[in-house]
């Protein structure tokens, strides 16, 4: 029996006043029904404007009077960020909203006319049905610290995203003005390598400048870790160079852009991380955290910032629901197929605990013991992806302890928790 959806259920009741939204970008679309889903009312529309939540506030109330309802519950289907004003309206005014599974509305939409359209006073309609039958979560929008780190972690992303079409792009200059620029220099982002090419950046500038030139650009900054040789290496592959000759003047703007480009989003990038940092600190556990090694701080931060206050759970195991890690079975009659996970939920939390999970297993002596254990043992071996999985789900078991309990993480009774299948005789 599902409990909890005989509690969501449970709360509405006939003096509730339920009614479903059709999010959009600057119009909503709102339909209102009683508790048996008889609708009150015709299909109202409101823009997204303070003067359009009034108006839809003043809806509501005019129905609750008319209807002779007491309490309200609002429904939406989350579309992007087009509700998070809405809702902070909704929850400054002491208004439940809830919201309903993007997935389930596309499934029962044809339930009333046995018609796959979509449209804006439809939705509305599913939307509320499906709160009447139980089918929604409460919405979850972090807080202080929290909602800070969401922030600043999803700019560290686009920024990183950024940094990284720029880094293609210098690629791509390279590879058609100076191929063999990556012969001298493996990684261009070296210090020294960026001085070179602020200053002089085509093979002809190079060549231009000469070996005394180029070291003296080095010597200037008291630069020690290259001098004479490798500045004669630099100007000898800049004369056998079989990059294009054509455009140089453009190819030296070209570069010169996309350096500052660069330069400006690693300041950028520089600034969140502080912050970051910052903010991480303002987490006494989080330091237990980064205590445990193979975990740095965008694993904690890119945690903290999804799930939030971990002590809003019951369970790790919630958790491992909220990130789409929970086990899913295909199975009929006498077919057994295989259990896959559900990948319901929130997609950057399970990146973030995938993503730690494989340096952990690298370079952590207990939880590489663990991989080892996973994917060797005799009854039911593990693959080695099905171990990452595993070990992420562990993961959330041993934050969740630090988090809620405030205790110290220690590597033995993190290997005696594990539960080992018995060795046949």
């Amino acid at each position: 029996m599902n409990c909890k959806q005989n509690e969501r259920i449970n709360q509405v009741k006939e003096s509730t006043l339920v009614v479903g939204i059709d999010i959009g970008s600057t119009t909503h679309y709102a339909r209102a029904f009683d508790w048996r889903g008889i609708e009150l009312g015709k299909v109202f529309k409101f823009s997204n404007s303070r003067e359009g939540f009034d108006s839809f506030k003043n809806w509501m109330q005019w129905l609750l009077n008319k209807n002779n309802k007491s309490d309200v519950i609002v429904g939406i289907e989350p579309t992007g960020h087009y509700w998070f004003d809405l809702g902070a309206y909704l929850e400054d005014g002491g208004i439940l909203l809830v919201m309903v599974n993007p997935y389930a509305v596309k499934q029962t939409k044809e339930l009333d006319d046995n018609s796959q359209s979509k449209n804006d006073c439809k939705d509305p309609k599913v939307i509320a049905k499906l709160v009447i039958e139980g089918r929604y979560s409460a919405p979850y929008t972090p807080d202080g610290v929290y909602a800070d780190l969401r922030v600043l972690t999803t700019n560290r992303k686009r920024i990183i995203r950024e940094l990284t079409q720029i880094k293609n792009r210098i690629a791509r200059w390279f590879a058609i003005y100076f191929p063999e620029y990556k012969d001298v220099f493996r990684d261009y982002e070296s210090e020294s390598s960026m001085l070179v090419l602020r200053k002089a950046c085509t093979p002809e500038a190079i060549v231009n400048l000469g070996p005394e030139g180029i070291d003296q650009i080095w010597r200037e900054v008291k630069l020690r870790a290259v001098g004479k040789k490798r500045a004669e290496t630099l100007w000898e592959t800049a004369k056998r160079s079989i990059g294009l000759k054509k455009g140089t003047t453009a190819a030296e703007f070209e570069m010169k852009m996309m350096l500052e480009d660069y330069d400006y989003k690693m300041t950028q990038l520089n600034s969140i991380m502080e912050e970051i940092e910052s903010l991480c600190k303002k987490i006494p556990e989080s330091e237990q955290l980064l205590a445990i090694k193979g975990i740095g701080l965008i694993t904690v931060a890119g945690f903290l910032a999804e799930v939030g206050d971990v002590r809003r759970f019951d369970s790790p195991r919630q958790i491992q629901k909220l990130a789409g890690l929970s086990l899913r079975e295909n199975s009929s009659g006498k077919h057994k197929g295989q259990t896959t996970i559900s990948k319901r939920g929130r997609s950057k939390l399970r990146a973030v605990l995938f993503n730690a999970a494989i340096p952990l297993i690298a370079t952590n002596p207990e939880f590489k013991a663990l991989h080892k254990y996973y994917t060797t043992r005799a009854q039911n071996p593990l693959k080695r992806k099905q171990s990452v999985i595993a070990i992420s789900c562990k993961l959330i078991r041993v934050f969740f302890a630090i988090l809620t309990k405030g205790v110290t993480y220690d590597p033995a009774k993190m290997m005696s928790d594990i539960h080992r299948q018995p060795v046949a005789a």
